[in-house]
This record gives C-alpha cells, sequence and structure tokens, in this order.
C-alpha cells in the first residue's frame, strides 16, 4: 500500500464553484435599493432641517450677525453635500437587468469612486460648515450664559462632533466600502471566468 499523496495534485483538482450570477443579481437589485432608500432618507432630513433652521431664523429672528452667518453655513452645507450626494442617484438609477458583467463592473467602480469622494472631500467640507455654523450660531445664546455653561455647551458640542467624526463616520464608511467592494470583486470573478473559458 502506498502511503504517498499528492497534496498538490489533489488541490489542483479541486472544483471550484463559480459564483451564481442569480444570486449575484439579486445582490446587486438589493444594493440598489437599499442605497436608493437612504439616499431617498438622506435628503427628505436634510431638507426637513434647513427648512427648520429656517423657521427658527423666522421664528425668533435672531439679533446678532453670528447667529444669521451660521444659519446660513449650516444651511448652505446641508444644500452643498446633497447637491453632490444626488449626483449617486442617476449610477443607481442605471444599475438594471439588462447590463453585462462588464457594464455592472463599470457601474459599481463608477459608484465606488463618486462614493470616496463623497466620504472624504465632501463629507469634510460638510463638517467644517456646519461646525462653523453651529459655533456662530450658538455663540449668541451662549453669550447671554455663565462662563462655565458657555465653555460647558461648546465643549458638549465639540464633544459630539469628535464623536461622530472619528467613530461613527469612519465605521459607516467603512460598512458602505464593504459592501460595493463584496460586489465588484464578484463581478470580478466571474468577468475574469468567463474570459478564461472563451
Amino acid at each position: 500500500m502506498d502511503n504517498k499523496i499528492d497534496f498538490k495534485d489533489l488541490w489542483n483538482k479541486q472544483s471550484v464553484s463559480p459564483p451564481d450570477i442569480k444570486d449575484l443579481l439579486v445582490k446587486l437589485s438589493r444594493f440598489k435599493q437599499s442605497s436608493l432608500r437612504k439616499l431617498m432618507l438622506t435628503n427628505a432630513l436634510l431638507l426637513a432641517t434647513c427648512i427648520f433652521i429656517v423657521f427658527i431664523w423666522y421664528r425668533f429672528k435672531p439679533e446678532f450677525i453670528s447667529t444669521k452667518i451660521g444659519i446660513v453655513l449650516c444651511v448652505v452645507a446641508m444644500v452643498v453635500y446633497l447637491a453632490v450626494y444626488n449626483r449617486l442617484f442617476g449610477a443607481y438609477k442605471k444599475i438594471d437587468g439588462t447590463k453585462s458583467n462588464t457594464e455592472y463592473l463599470q457601474k459599481l467602480i463608477e459608484i465606488k469612486t463618486k462614493q470616496k469622494f463623497l466620504q472624504s472631500t465632501m463629507l469634510s467640507l460638510y463638517f467644517v460648515m456646519l461646525g462653523v455654523g453651529l459655533c456662530l450660531y450658538m455663540f449668541e445664546y451662549t453669550s447671554r450664559m455663565t462662563a462655565f455653561w458657555a465653555v460647558f455647551t461648546y465643549a458638549m458640542l465639540l464633544l459630539w462632533f469628535g464623536f461622530v467624526w472619528l467613530y461613527l463616520r469612519p465605521k459607516q464608511i467603512k460598512k458602505e466600502n464593504a459592501k460595493i467592494n463584496a460586489l465588484i470583486e464578484k463581478f470580478e470573478t466571474i468577468n475574469k471566468q468567463l474570459t478564461t473559458d472563451f
């Protein structure tokens, strides 16, 4: 009896099952639907926030120019962010069931590029403008407080921004990137298999 087993030969003979294209298209459809829902929800929330901020300006009529500049900065930050974020809408809508694998892959890479710009440049600009806007807005009201409460209020605001920037933002970015990277990787695998088969 021969006890020598050629592991390399066994490894090379094993079959690797290709990803199921129907399953992959279902995942792509779910990605598209969840991304569109998130986009619409973000639009609704930020527009409602802008309307609420303008209502506060109209209703309470701030006296300081810093408060008015702060309100304008906050609204501009949200509108600019939405303007760039809504560019993803067209990319999501172009994903449909009639494309080839290569076209799906190109669309996903295009979405990933737009997401990267949104997650880095635009989100940084948004947070800076929103942070400066809120600090200016709060100046009128904190100037009426004692020094302790004014410092406490600004400290809480800056701690919240730090928490969002250093913890929530990277966690969300990692989650979004993992979803799109998994889809891109699967479509690349299918495309490589199709090119090697022919």
